[in-house]
């Protein structure tokens, strides 16, 4: 990793390590460890978020550059990554536990913390592999999901879609995560070019082959489509259609609908105004399960998210 992009994210509290990795603590990590609430996956899926690591074996290493991304997009560092400057599964996930234990360190002092969250805080149960960059670009993302599930730990893995092989691959090796994401902003072509302003070849054609191989996933997964909604840009009425026939194509379990967010670099692209409120992003979900016959199962108010599938019963992730 370039030594000017380890100084950026030293300075938006990321703890880096090794060739290519790196750990945060969420927000919703120390409002946990405060007793101040859980996130919105806690809500819905039942993973603890105290015990939860956000992480990355692959950070500042993607394909797009996509209009509402928080993160350092300017500062890319590429498109593909090797073994060679790749980390091991075994080094990132001694690397991520470190590093969280010592950005843990401080909450010790603080008498408002809960001691007991805070001990089990230390081995992480949890694995966010979504905090910076395309995690399909790491090229042993199927031995790190595995050695993971060795530990007992859970998987929620993020993808822009553009690599169907790798997803491919890991199903053939039954190396899935406990849930996968695919992140859907946009119902066309048009829209999804200008938005994801990606560097991939056919972009919108590798989104839709993982829109299809996405239905035949959920069977040694759990699905979800994210979609994130930017008033003025893709939360139009007119819209709703062609989202539909995406969504009908990848026949997810959950769709998680959120509202953007203005923070971090997503600033510069787009203001406070075109951050859509709690009952703008309900309504739209409320059109989006009409269209496709979903039901909205719950809510997270402070998140701005909703969550539709068909069934509430399915919402928790059994134990490993």
């Amino acid at each position: 990793m370039l030594e000017k992009n380890k100084e950026l994210l030293k300075k938006q509290h990321y703890s880096t390590f090794g060739k290519n990795s790196g750990v945060q603590i969420c927000r919703w990590t120390k409002k946990s460890l405060l007793n101040e609430g859980g996130c919105y996956k806690q809500q819905f899926y039942g993973i603890k978020s105290h015990r939860c690591s956000q992480m990355s074996p692959c950070i500042l290493f993607c394909q797009n550059k996509c209009l509402h991304c928080w993160r350092a997009i300017e500062n890319t560092e590429g498109t593909e990554l090797t073994k060679e400057n790749s980390d091991t599964p075994k080094e990132v996930i001694e690397g991520c536990i470190t590093a969280q234990r010592k950005l843990l360190m401080g909450f010790k002092g603080n008498e408002k913390v809960d001691m007991k969250k805070w001990e089990e805080a230390q081995n992480p149960n949890q694995f966010a592999i979504s905090l910076s960059g395309e995690p399909t670009l790491y090229p042993y993302l199927s031995d790190l999901v595995r050695e993971l599930r060795k530990n007992k730990c859970s998987t929620f893995i993020v993808t822009n879609g553009l690599n169907p092989i790798v997803l491919k691959k890991m199903q053939k090796e039954k190396a899935l995560p406990t849930q996968l994401y695919l992140s859907m902003n946009t119902p066309n072509k048009e829209l999804y070019l200008k938005w994801h302003r990606s560097s991939c070849k056919n972009a919108w054609e590798k989104f839709n082959e993982t829109l299809s191989l996405f239905k035949t996933l959920r069977k040694n997964t759990r699905t979800v489509i994210r979609m994130t909604l930017v008033r003025g840009l893709n939360m139009n009425q007119e819209q709703i259609k062609d989202y539909a026939k995406l969504i009908k194509k990848a026949n997810p379990m959950f769709i998680e609908v959120k509202g953007y967010m203005s923070v971090g670099y997503a600033r510069n692209r787009l203001g406070y105004e075109t951050m859509p409120l709690m009952k703008e992003v309900e309504d739209y979900a409320k059109l989006i399960a009409k269209e496709t016959g979903l039901k909205i199962l719950d809510k997270h108010k402070f998140s701005n998210v909703v969550l539709l599938g068909k069934n509430k019963k399915d919402m928790k992730i059994k134990k490993l």
